[in-house]
């Protein structure tokens, strides 16, 4: 399959992801007085491409299993083609490796200098296993660090970038800024932390505030981007997270009235309920995309279910073709092919 590199192409999607990144109102709908910019600028974009235009996305699974960052600097390469719009890196160290801001720095200087844009989505090896030097847990204060070095700015990493609208710009939740959407074509992306280790959930009392906290900006934040996307009127809406929602176990309609409860906590059981609920009522496609443990011998492979679609790739490098318009809206190919 040809790649397209028509730099008009290239310069409409960053165009369109531009419309996404204006002012929005405390509620999550955008203000009025921006509408008309936005909507002439949706109409520029439709110009210089064509309807049903096609473009591609990397997602790079979490790549650090092993300490240092040979498989991710790989992976960096595999996806630095011209023809990609953006890549979606999943976590910038191992459980490992230090939670120092040296370190920090060192993977943000190495995400700059990739030629695509980079948008970082945070994996629970990035905090959660933090601790100080006494001893004791310091996984907020890393996140919030990570949020300063990685997600400061309201547009991607990398040589080219790639604007942004990040949850932070909603005065109720301004420090969730890993938290961000932009849009191709007549696709919506969107980054939603949701660590791997059970979203961060702790079993012990009294010690869960981060993550209850988390939960209120992660229902706001869904609630929005649906909003948004029905508003638009967009053929699919692709959801990033390092944790395995489980998107199509989850039964529906009386089967999930006898369900049984499960034995342990799902940090993902909210989250989960909620993108399904808002899913049935969109018209188009919700891919959900993580970086969950393949099987042995397996390989990343998109599933679905009526209108959701899940994707794990584990510590894999993909590419995904996007052909807004047709039946087959996602095709998944290995980076580098």
């Amino acid at each position: 399959m040809g790649r397209p590199r028509v730099a008009a192409l290239l310069a409409a999607a960053l165009c369109v992801a531009a419309c996404a990144s204006s002012a929005v109102a405390r509620d999550g709908v955008p203000d009025k007085k921006h509408e008309l910019a936005r909507h002439g600028a949706r109409l520029d974009a439709r110009k210089a491409r064509p309807d049903g235009a096609a473009h591609r996305f990397g997602i790079i699974g979490h790549s650090f299993a092993v300490p240092g960052d040979t498989r991710f600097k790989k992976a960096l390469a595999d996806t630095n083609d011209s023809s990609l719009a953006f890549v979606v890196v999943t976590g910038i160290k191992g459980v490992q490796e230090p939670c120092g801001d040296k370190l920090y720095r060192e993977r943000r200087e190495l995400l700059e200098r990739a030629r695509r844009p980079v948008i970082v989505l945070p994996a629970g090896s990035d905090w959660t296993e933090c601790r100080n030097t006494a001893g004791r847990t310091n996984a907020a204060e890393r996140l919030n660090r990570m949020r300063e070095l990685f997600h400061g700015e309201p547009e991607s990493l990398g040589a080219k970038k790639l604007p942004l609208t990040r949850l932070s710009t909603s005065p109720r939740f301004r420090s969730y800024a890993e938290n961000a959407h932009w849009t191709v074509d007549r696709v919506m992306y969107a980054t939603v932390n949701l660590p791997a280790n059970n979203n961060h959930y702790l079993a012990a009392a009294g010690r869960n505030s981060e993550y209850e906290d988390r939960q209120v900006a992660t229902r706001f934040w869904l609630n929005r981007l649906f909003t948004l996307a029905r508003r638009d009127k967009v053929d699919a809406i692709v959801l990033f997270s390092e944790g395995d929602l489980k998107p199509l176990a989850e039964p529906t309609g009386l089967r999930s009235l006898l369900r049984r409860a499960p034995a342990t906590f799902d940090g993902f059981a909210s989250a989960r309920k909620q993108v399904q609920a808002l899913a049935q009522r969109f018209g188009g496609k919700v891919l959900l995309v993580d970086s969950a443990a393949l099987p042995k011998n397996g390989h990343p492979a998109i599933e679905w279910r009526e209108n959701v679609g899940h994707l794990s790739v584990g510590g894999e490098a993909v590419e995904v073709d996007v052909r807004p318009g047709e039946k087959n809206l996602f095709r998944l190919k290995e980076a580098g092919e």
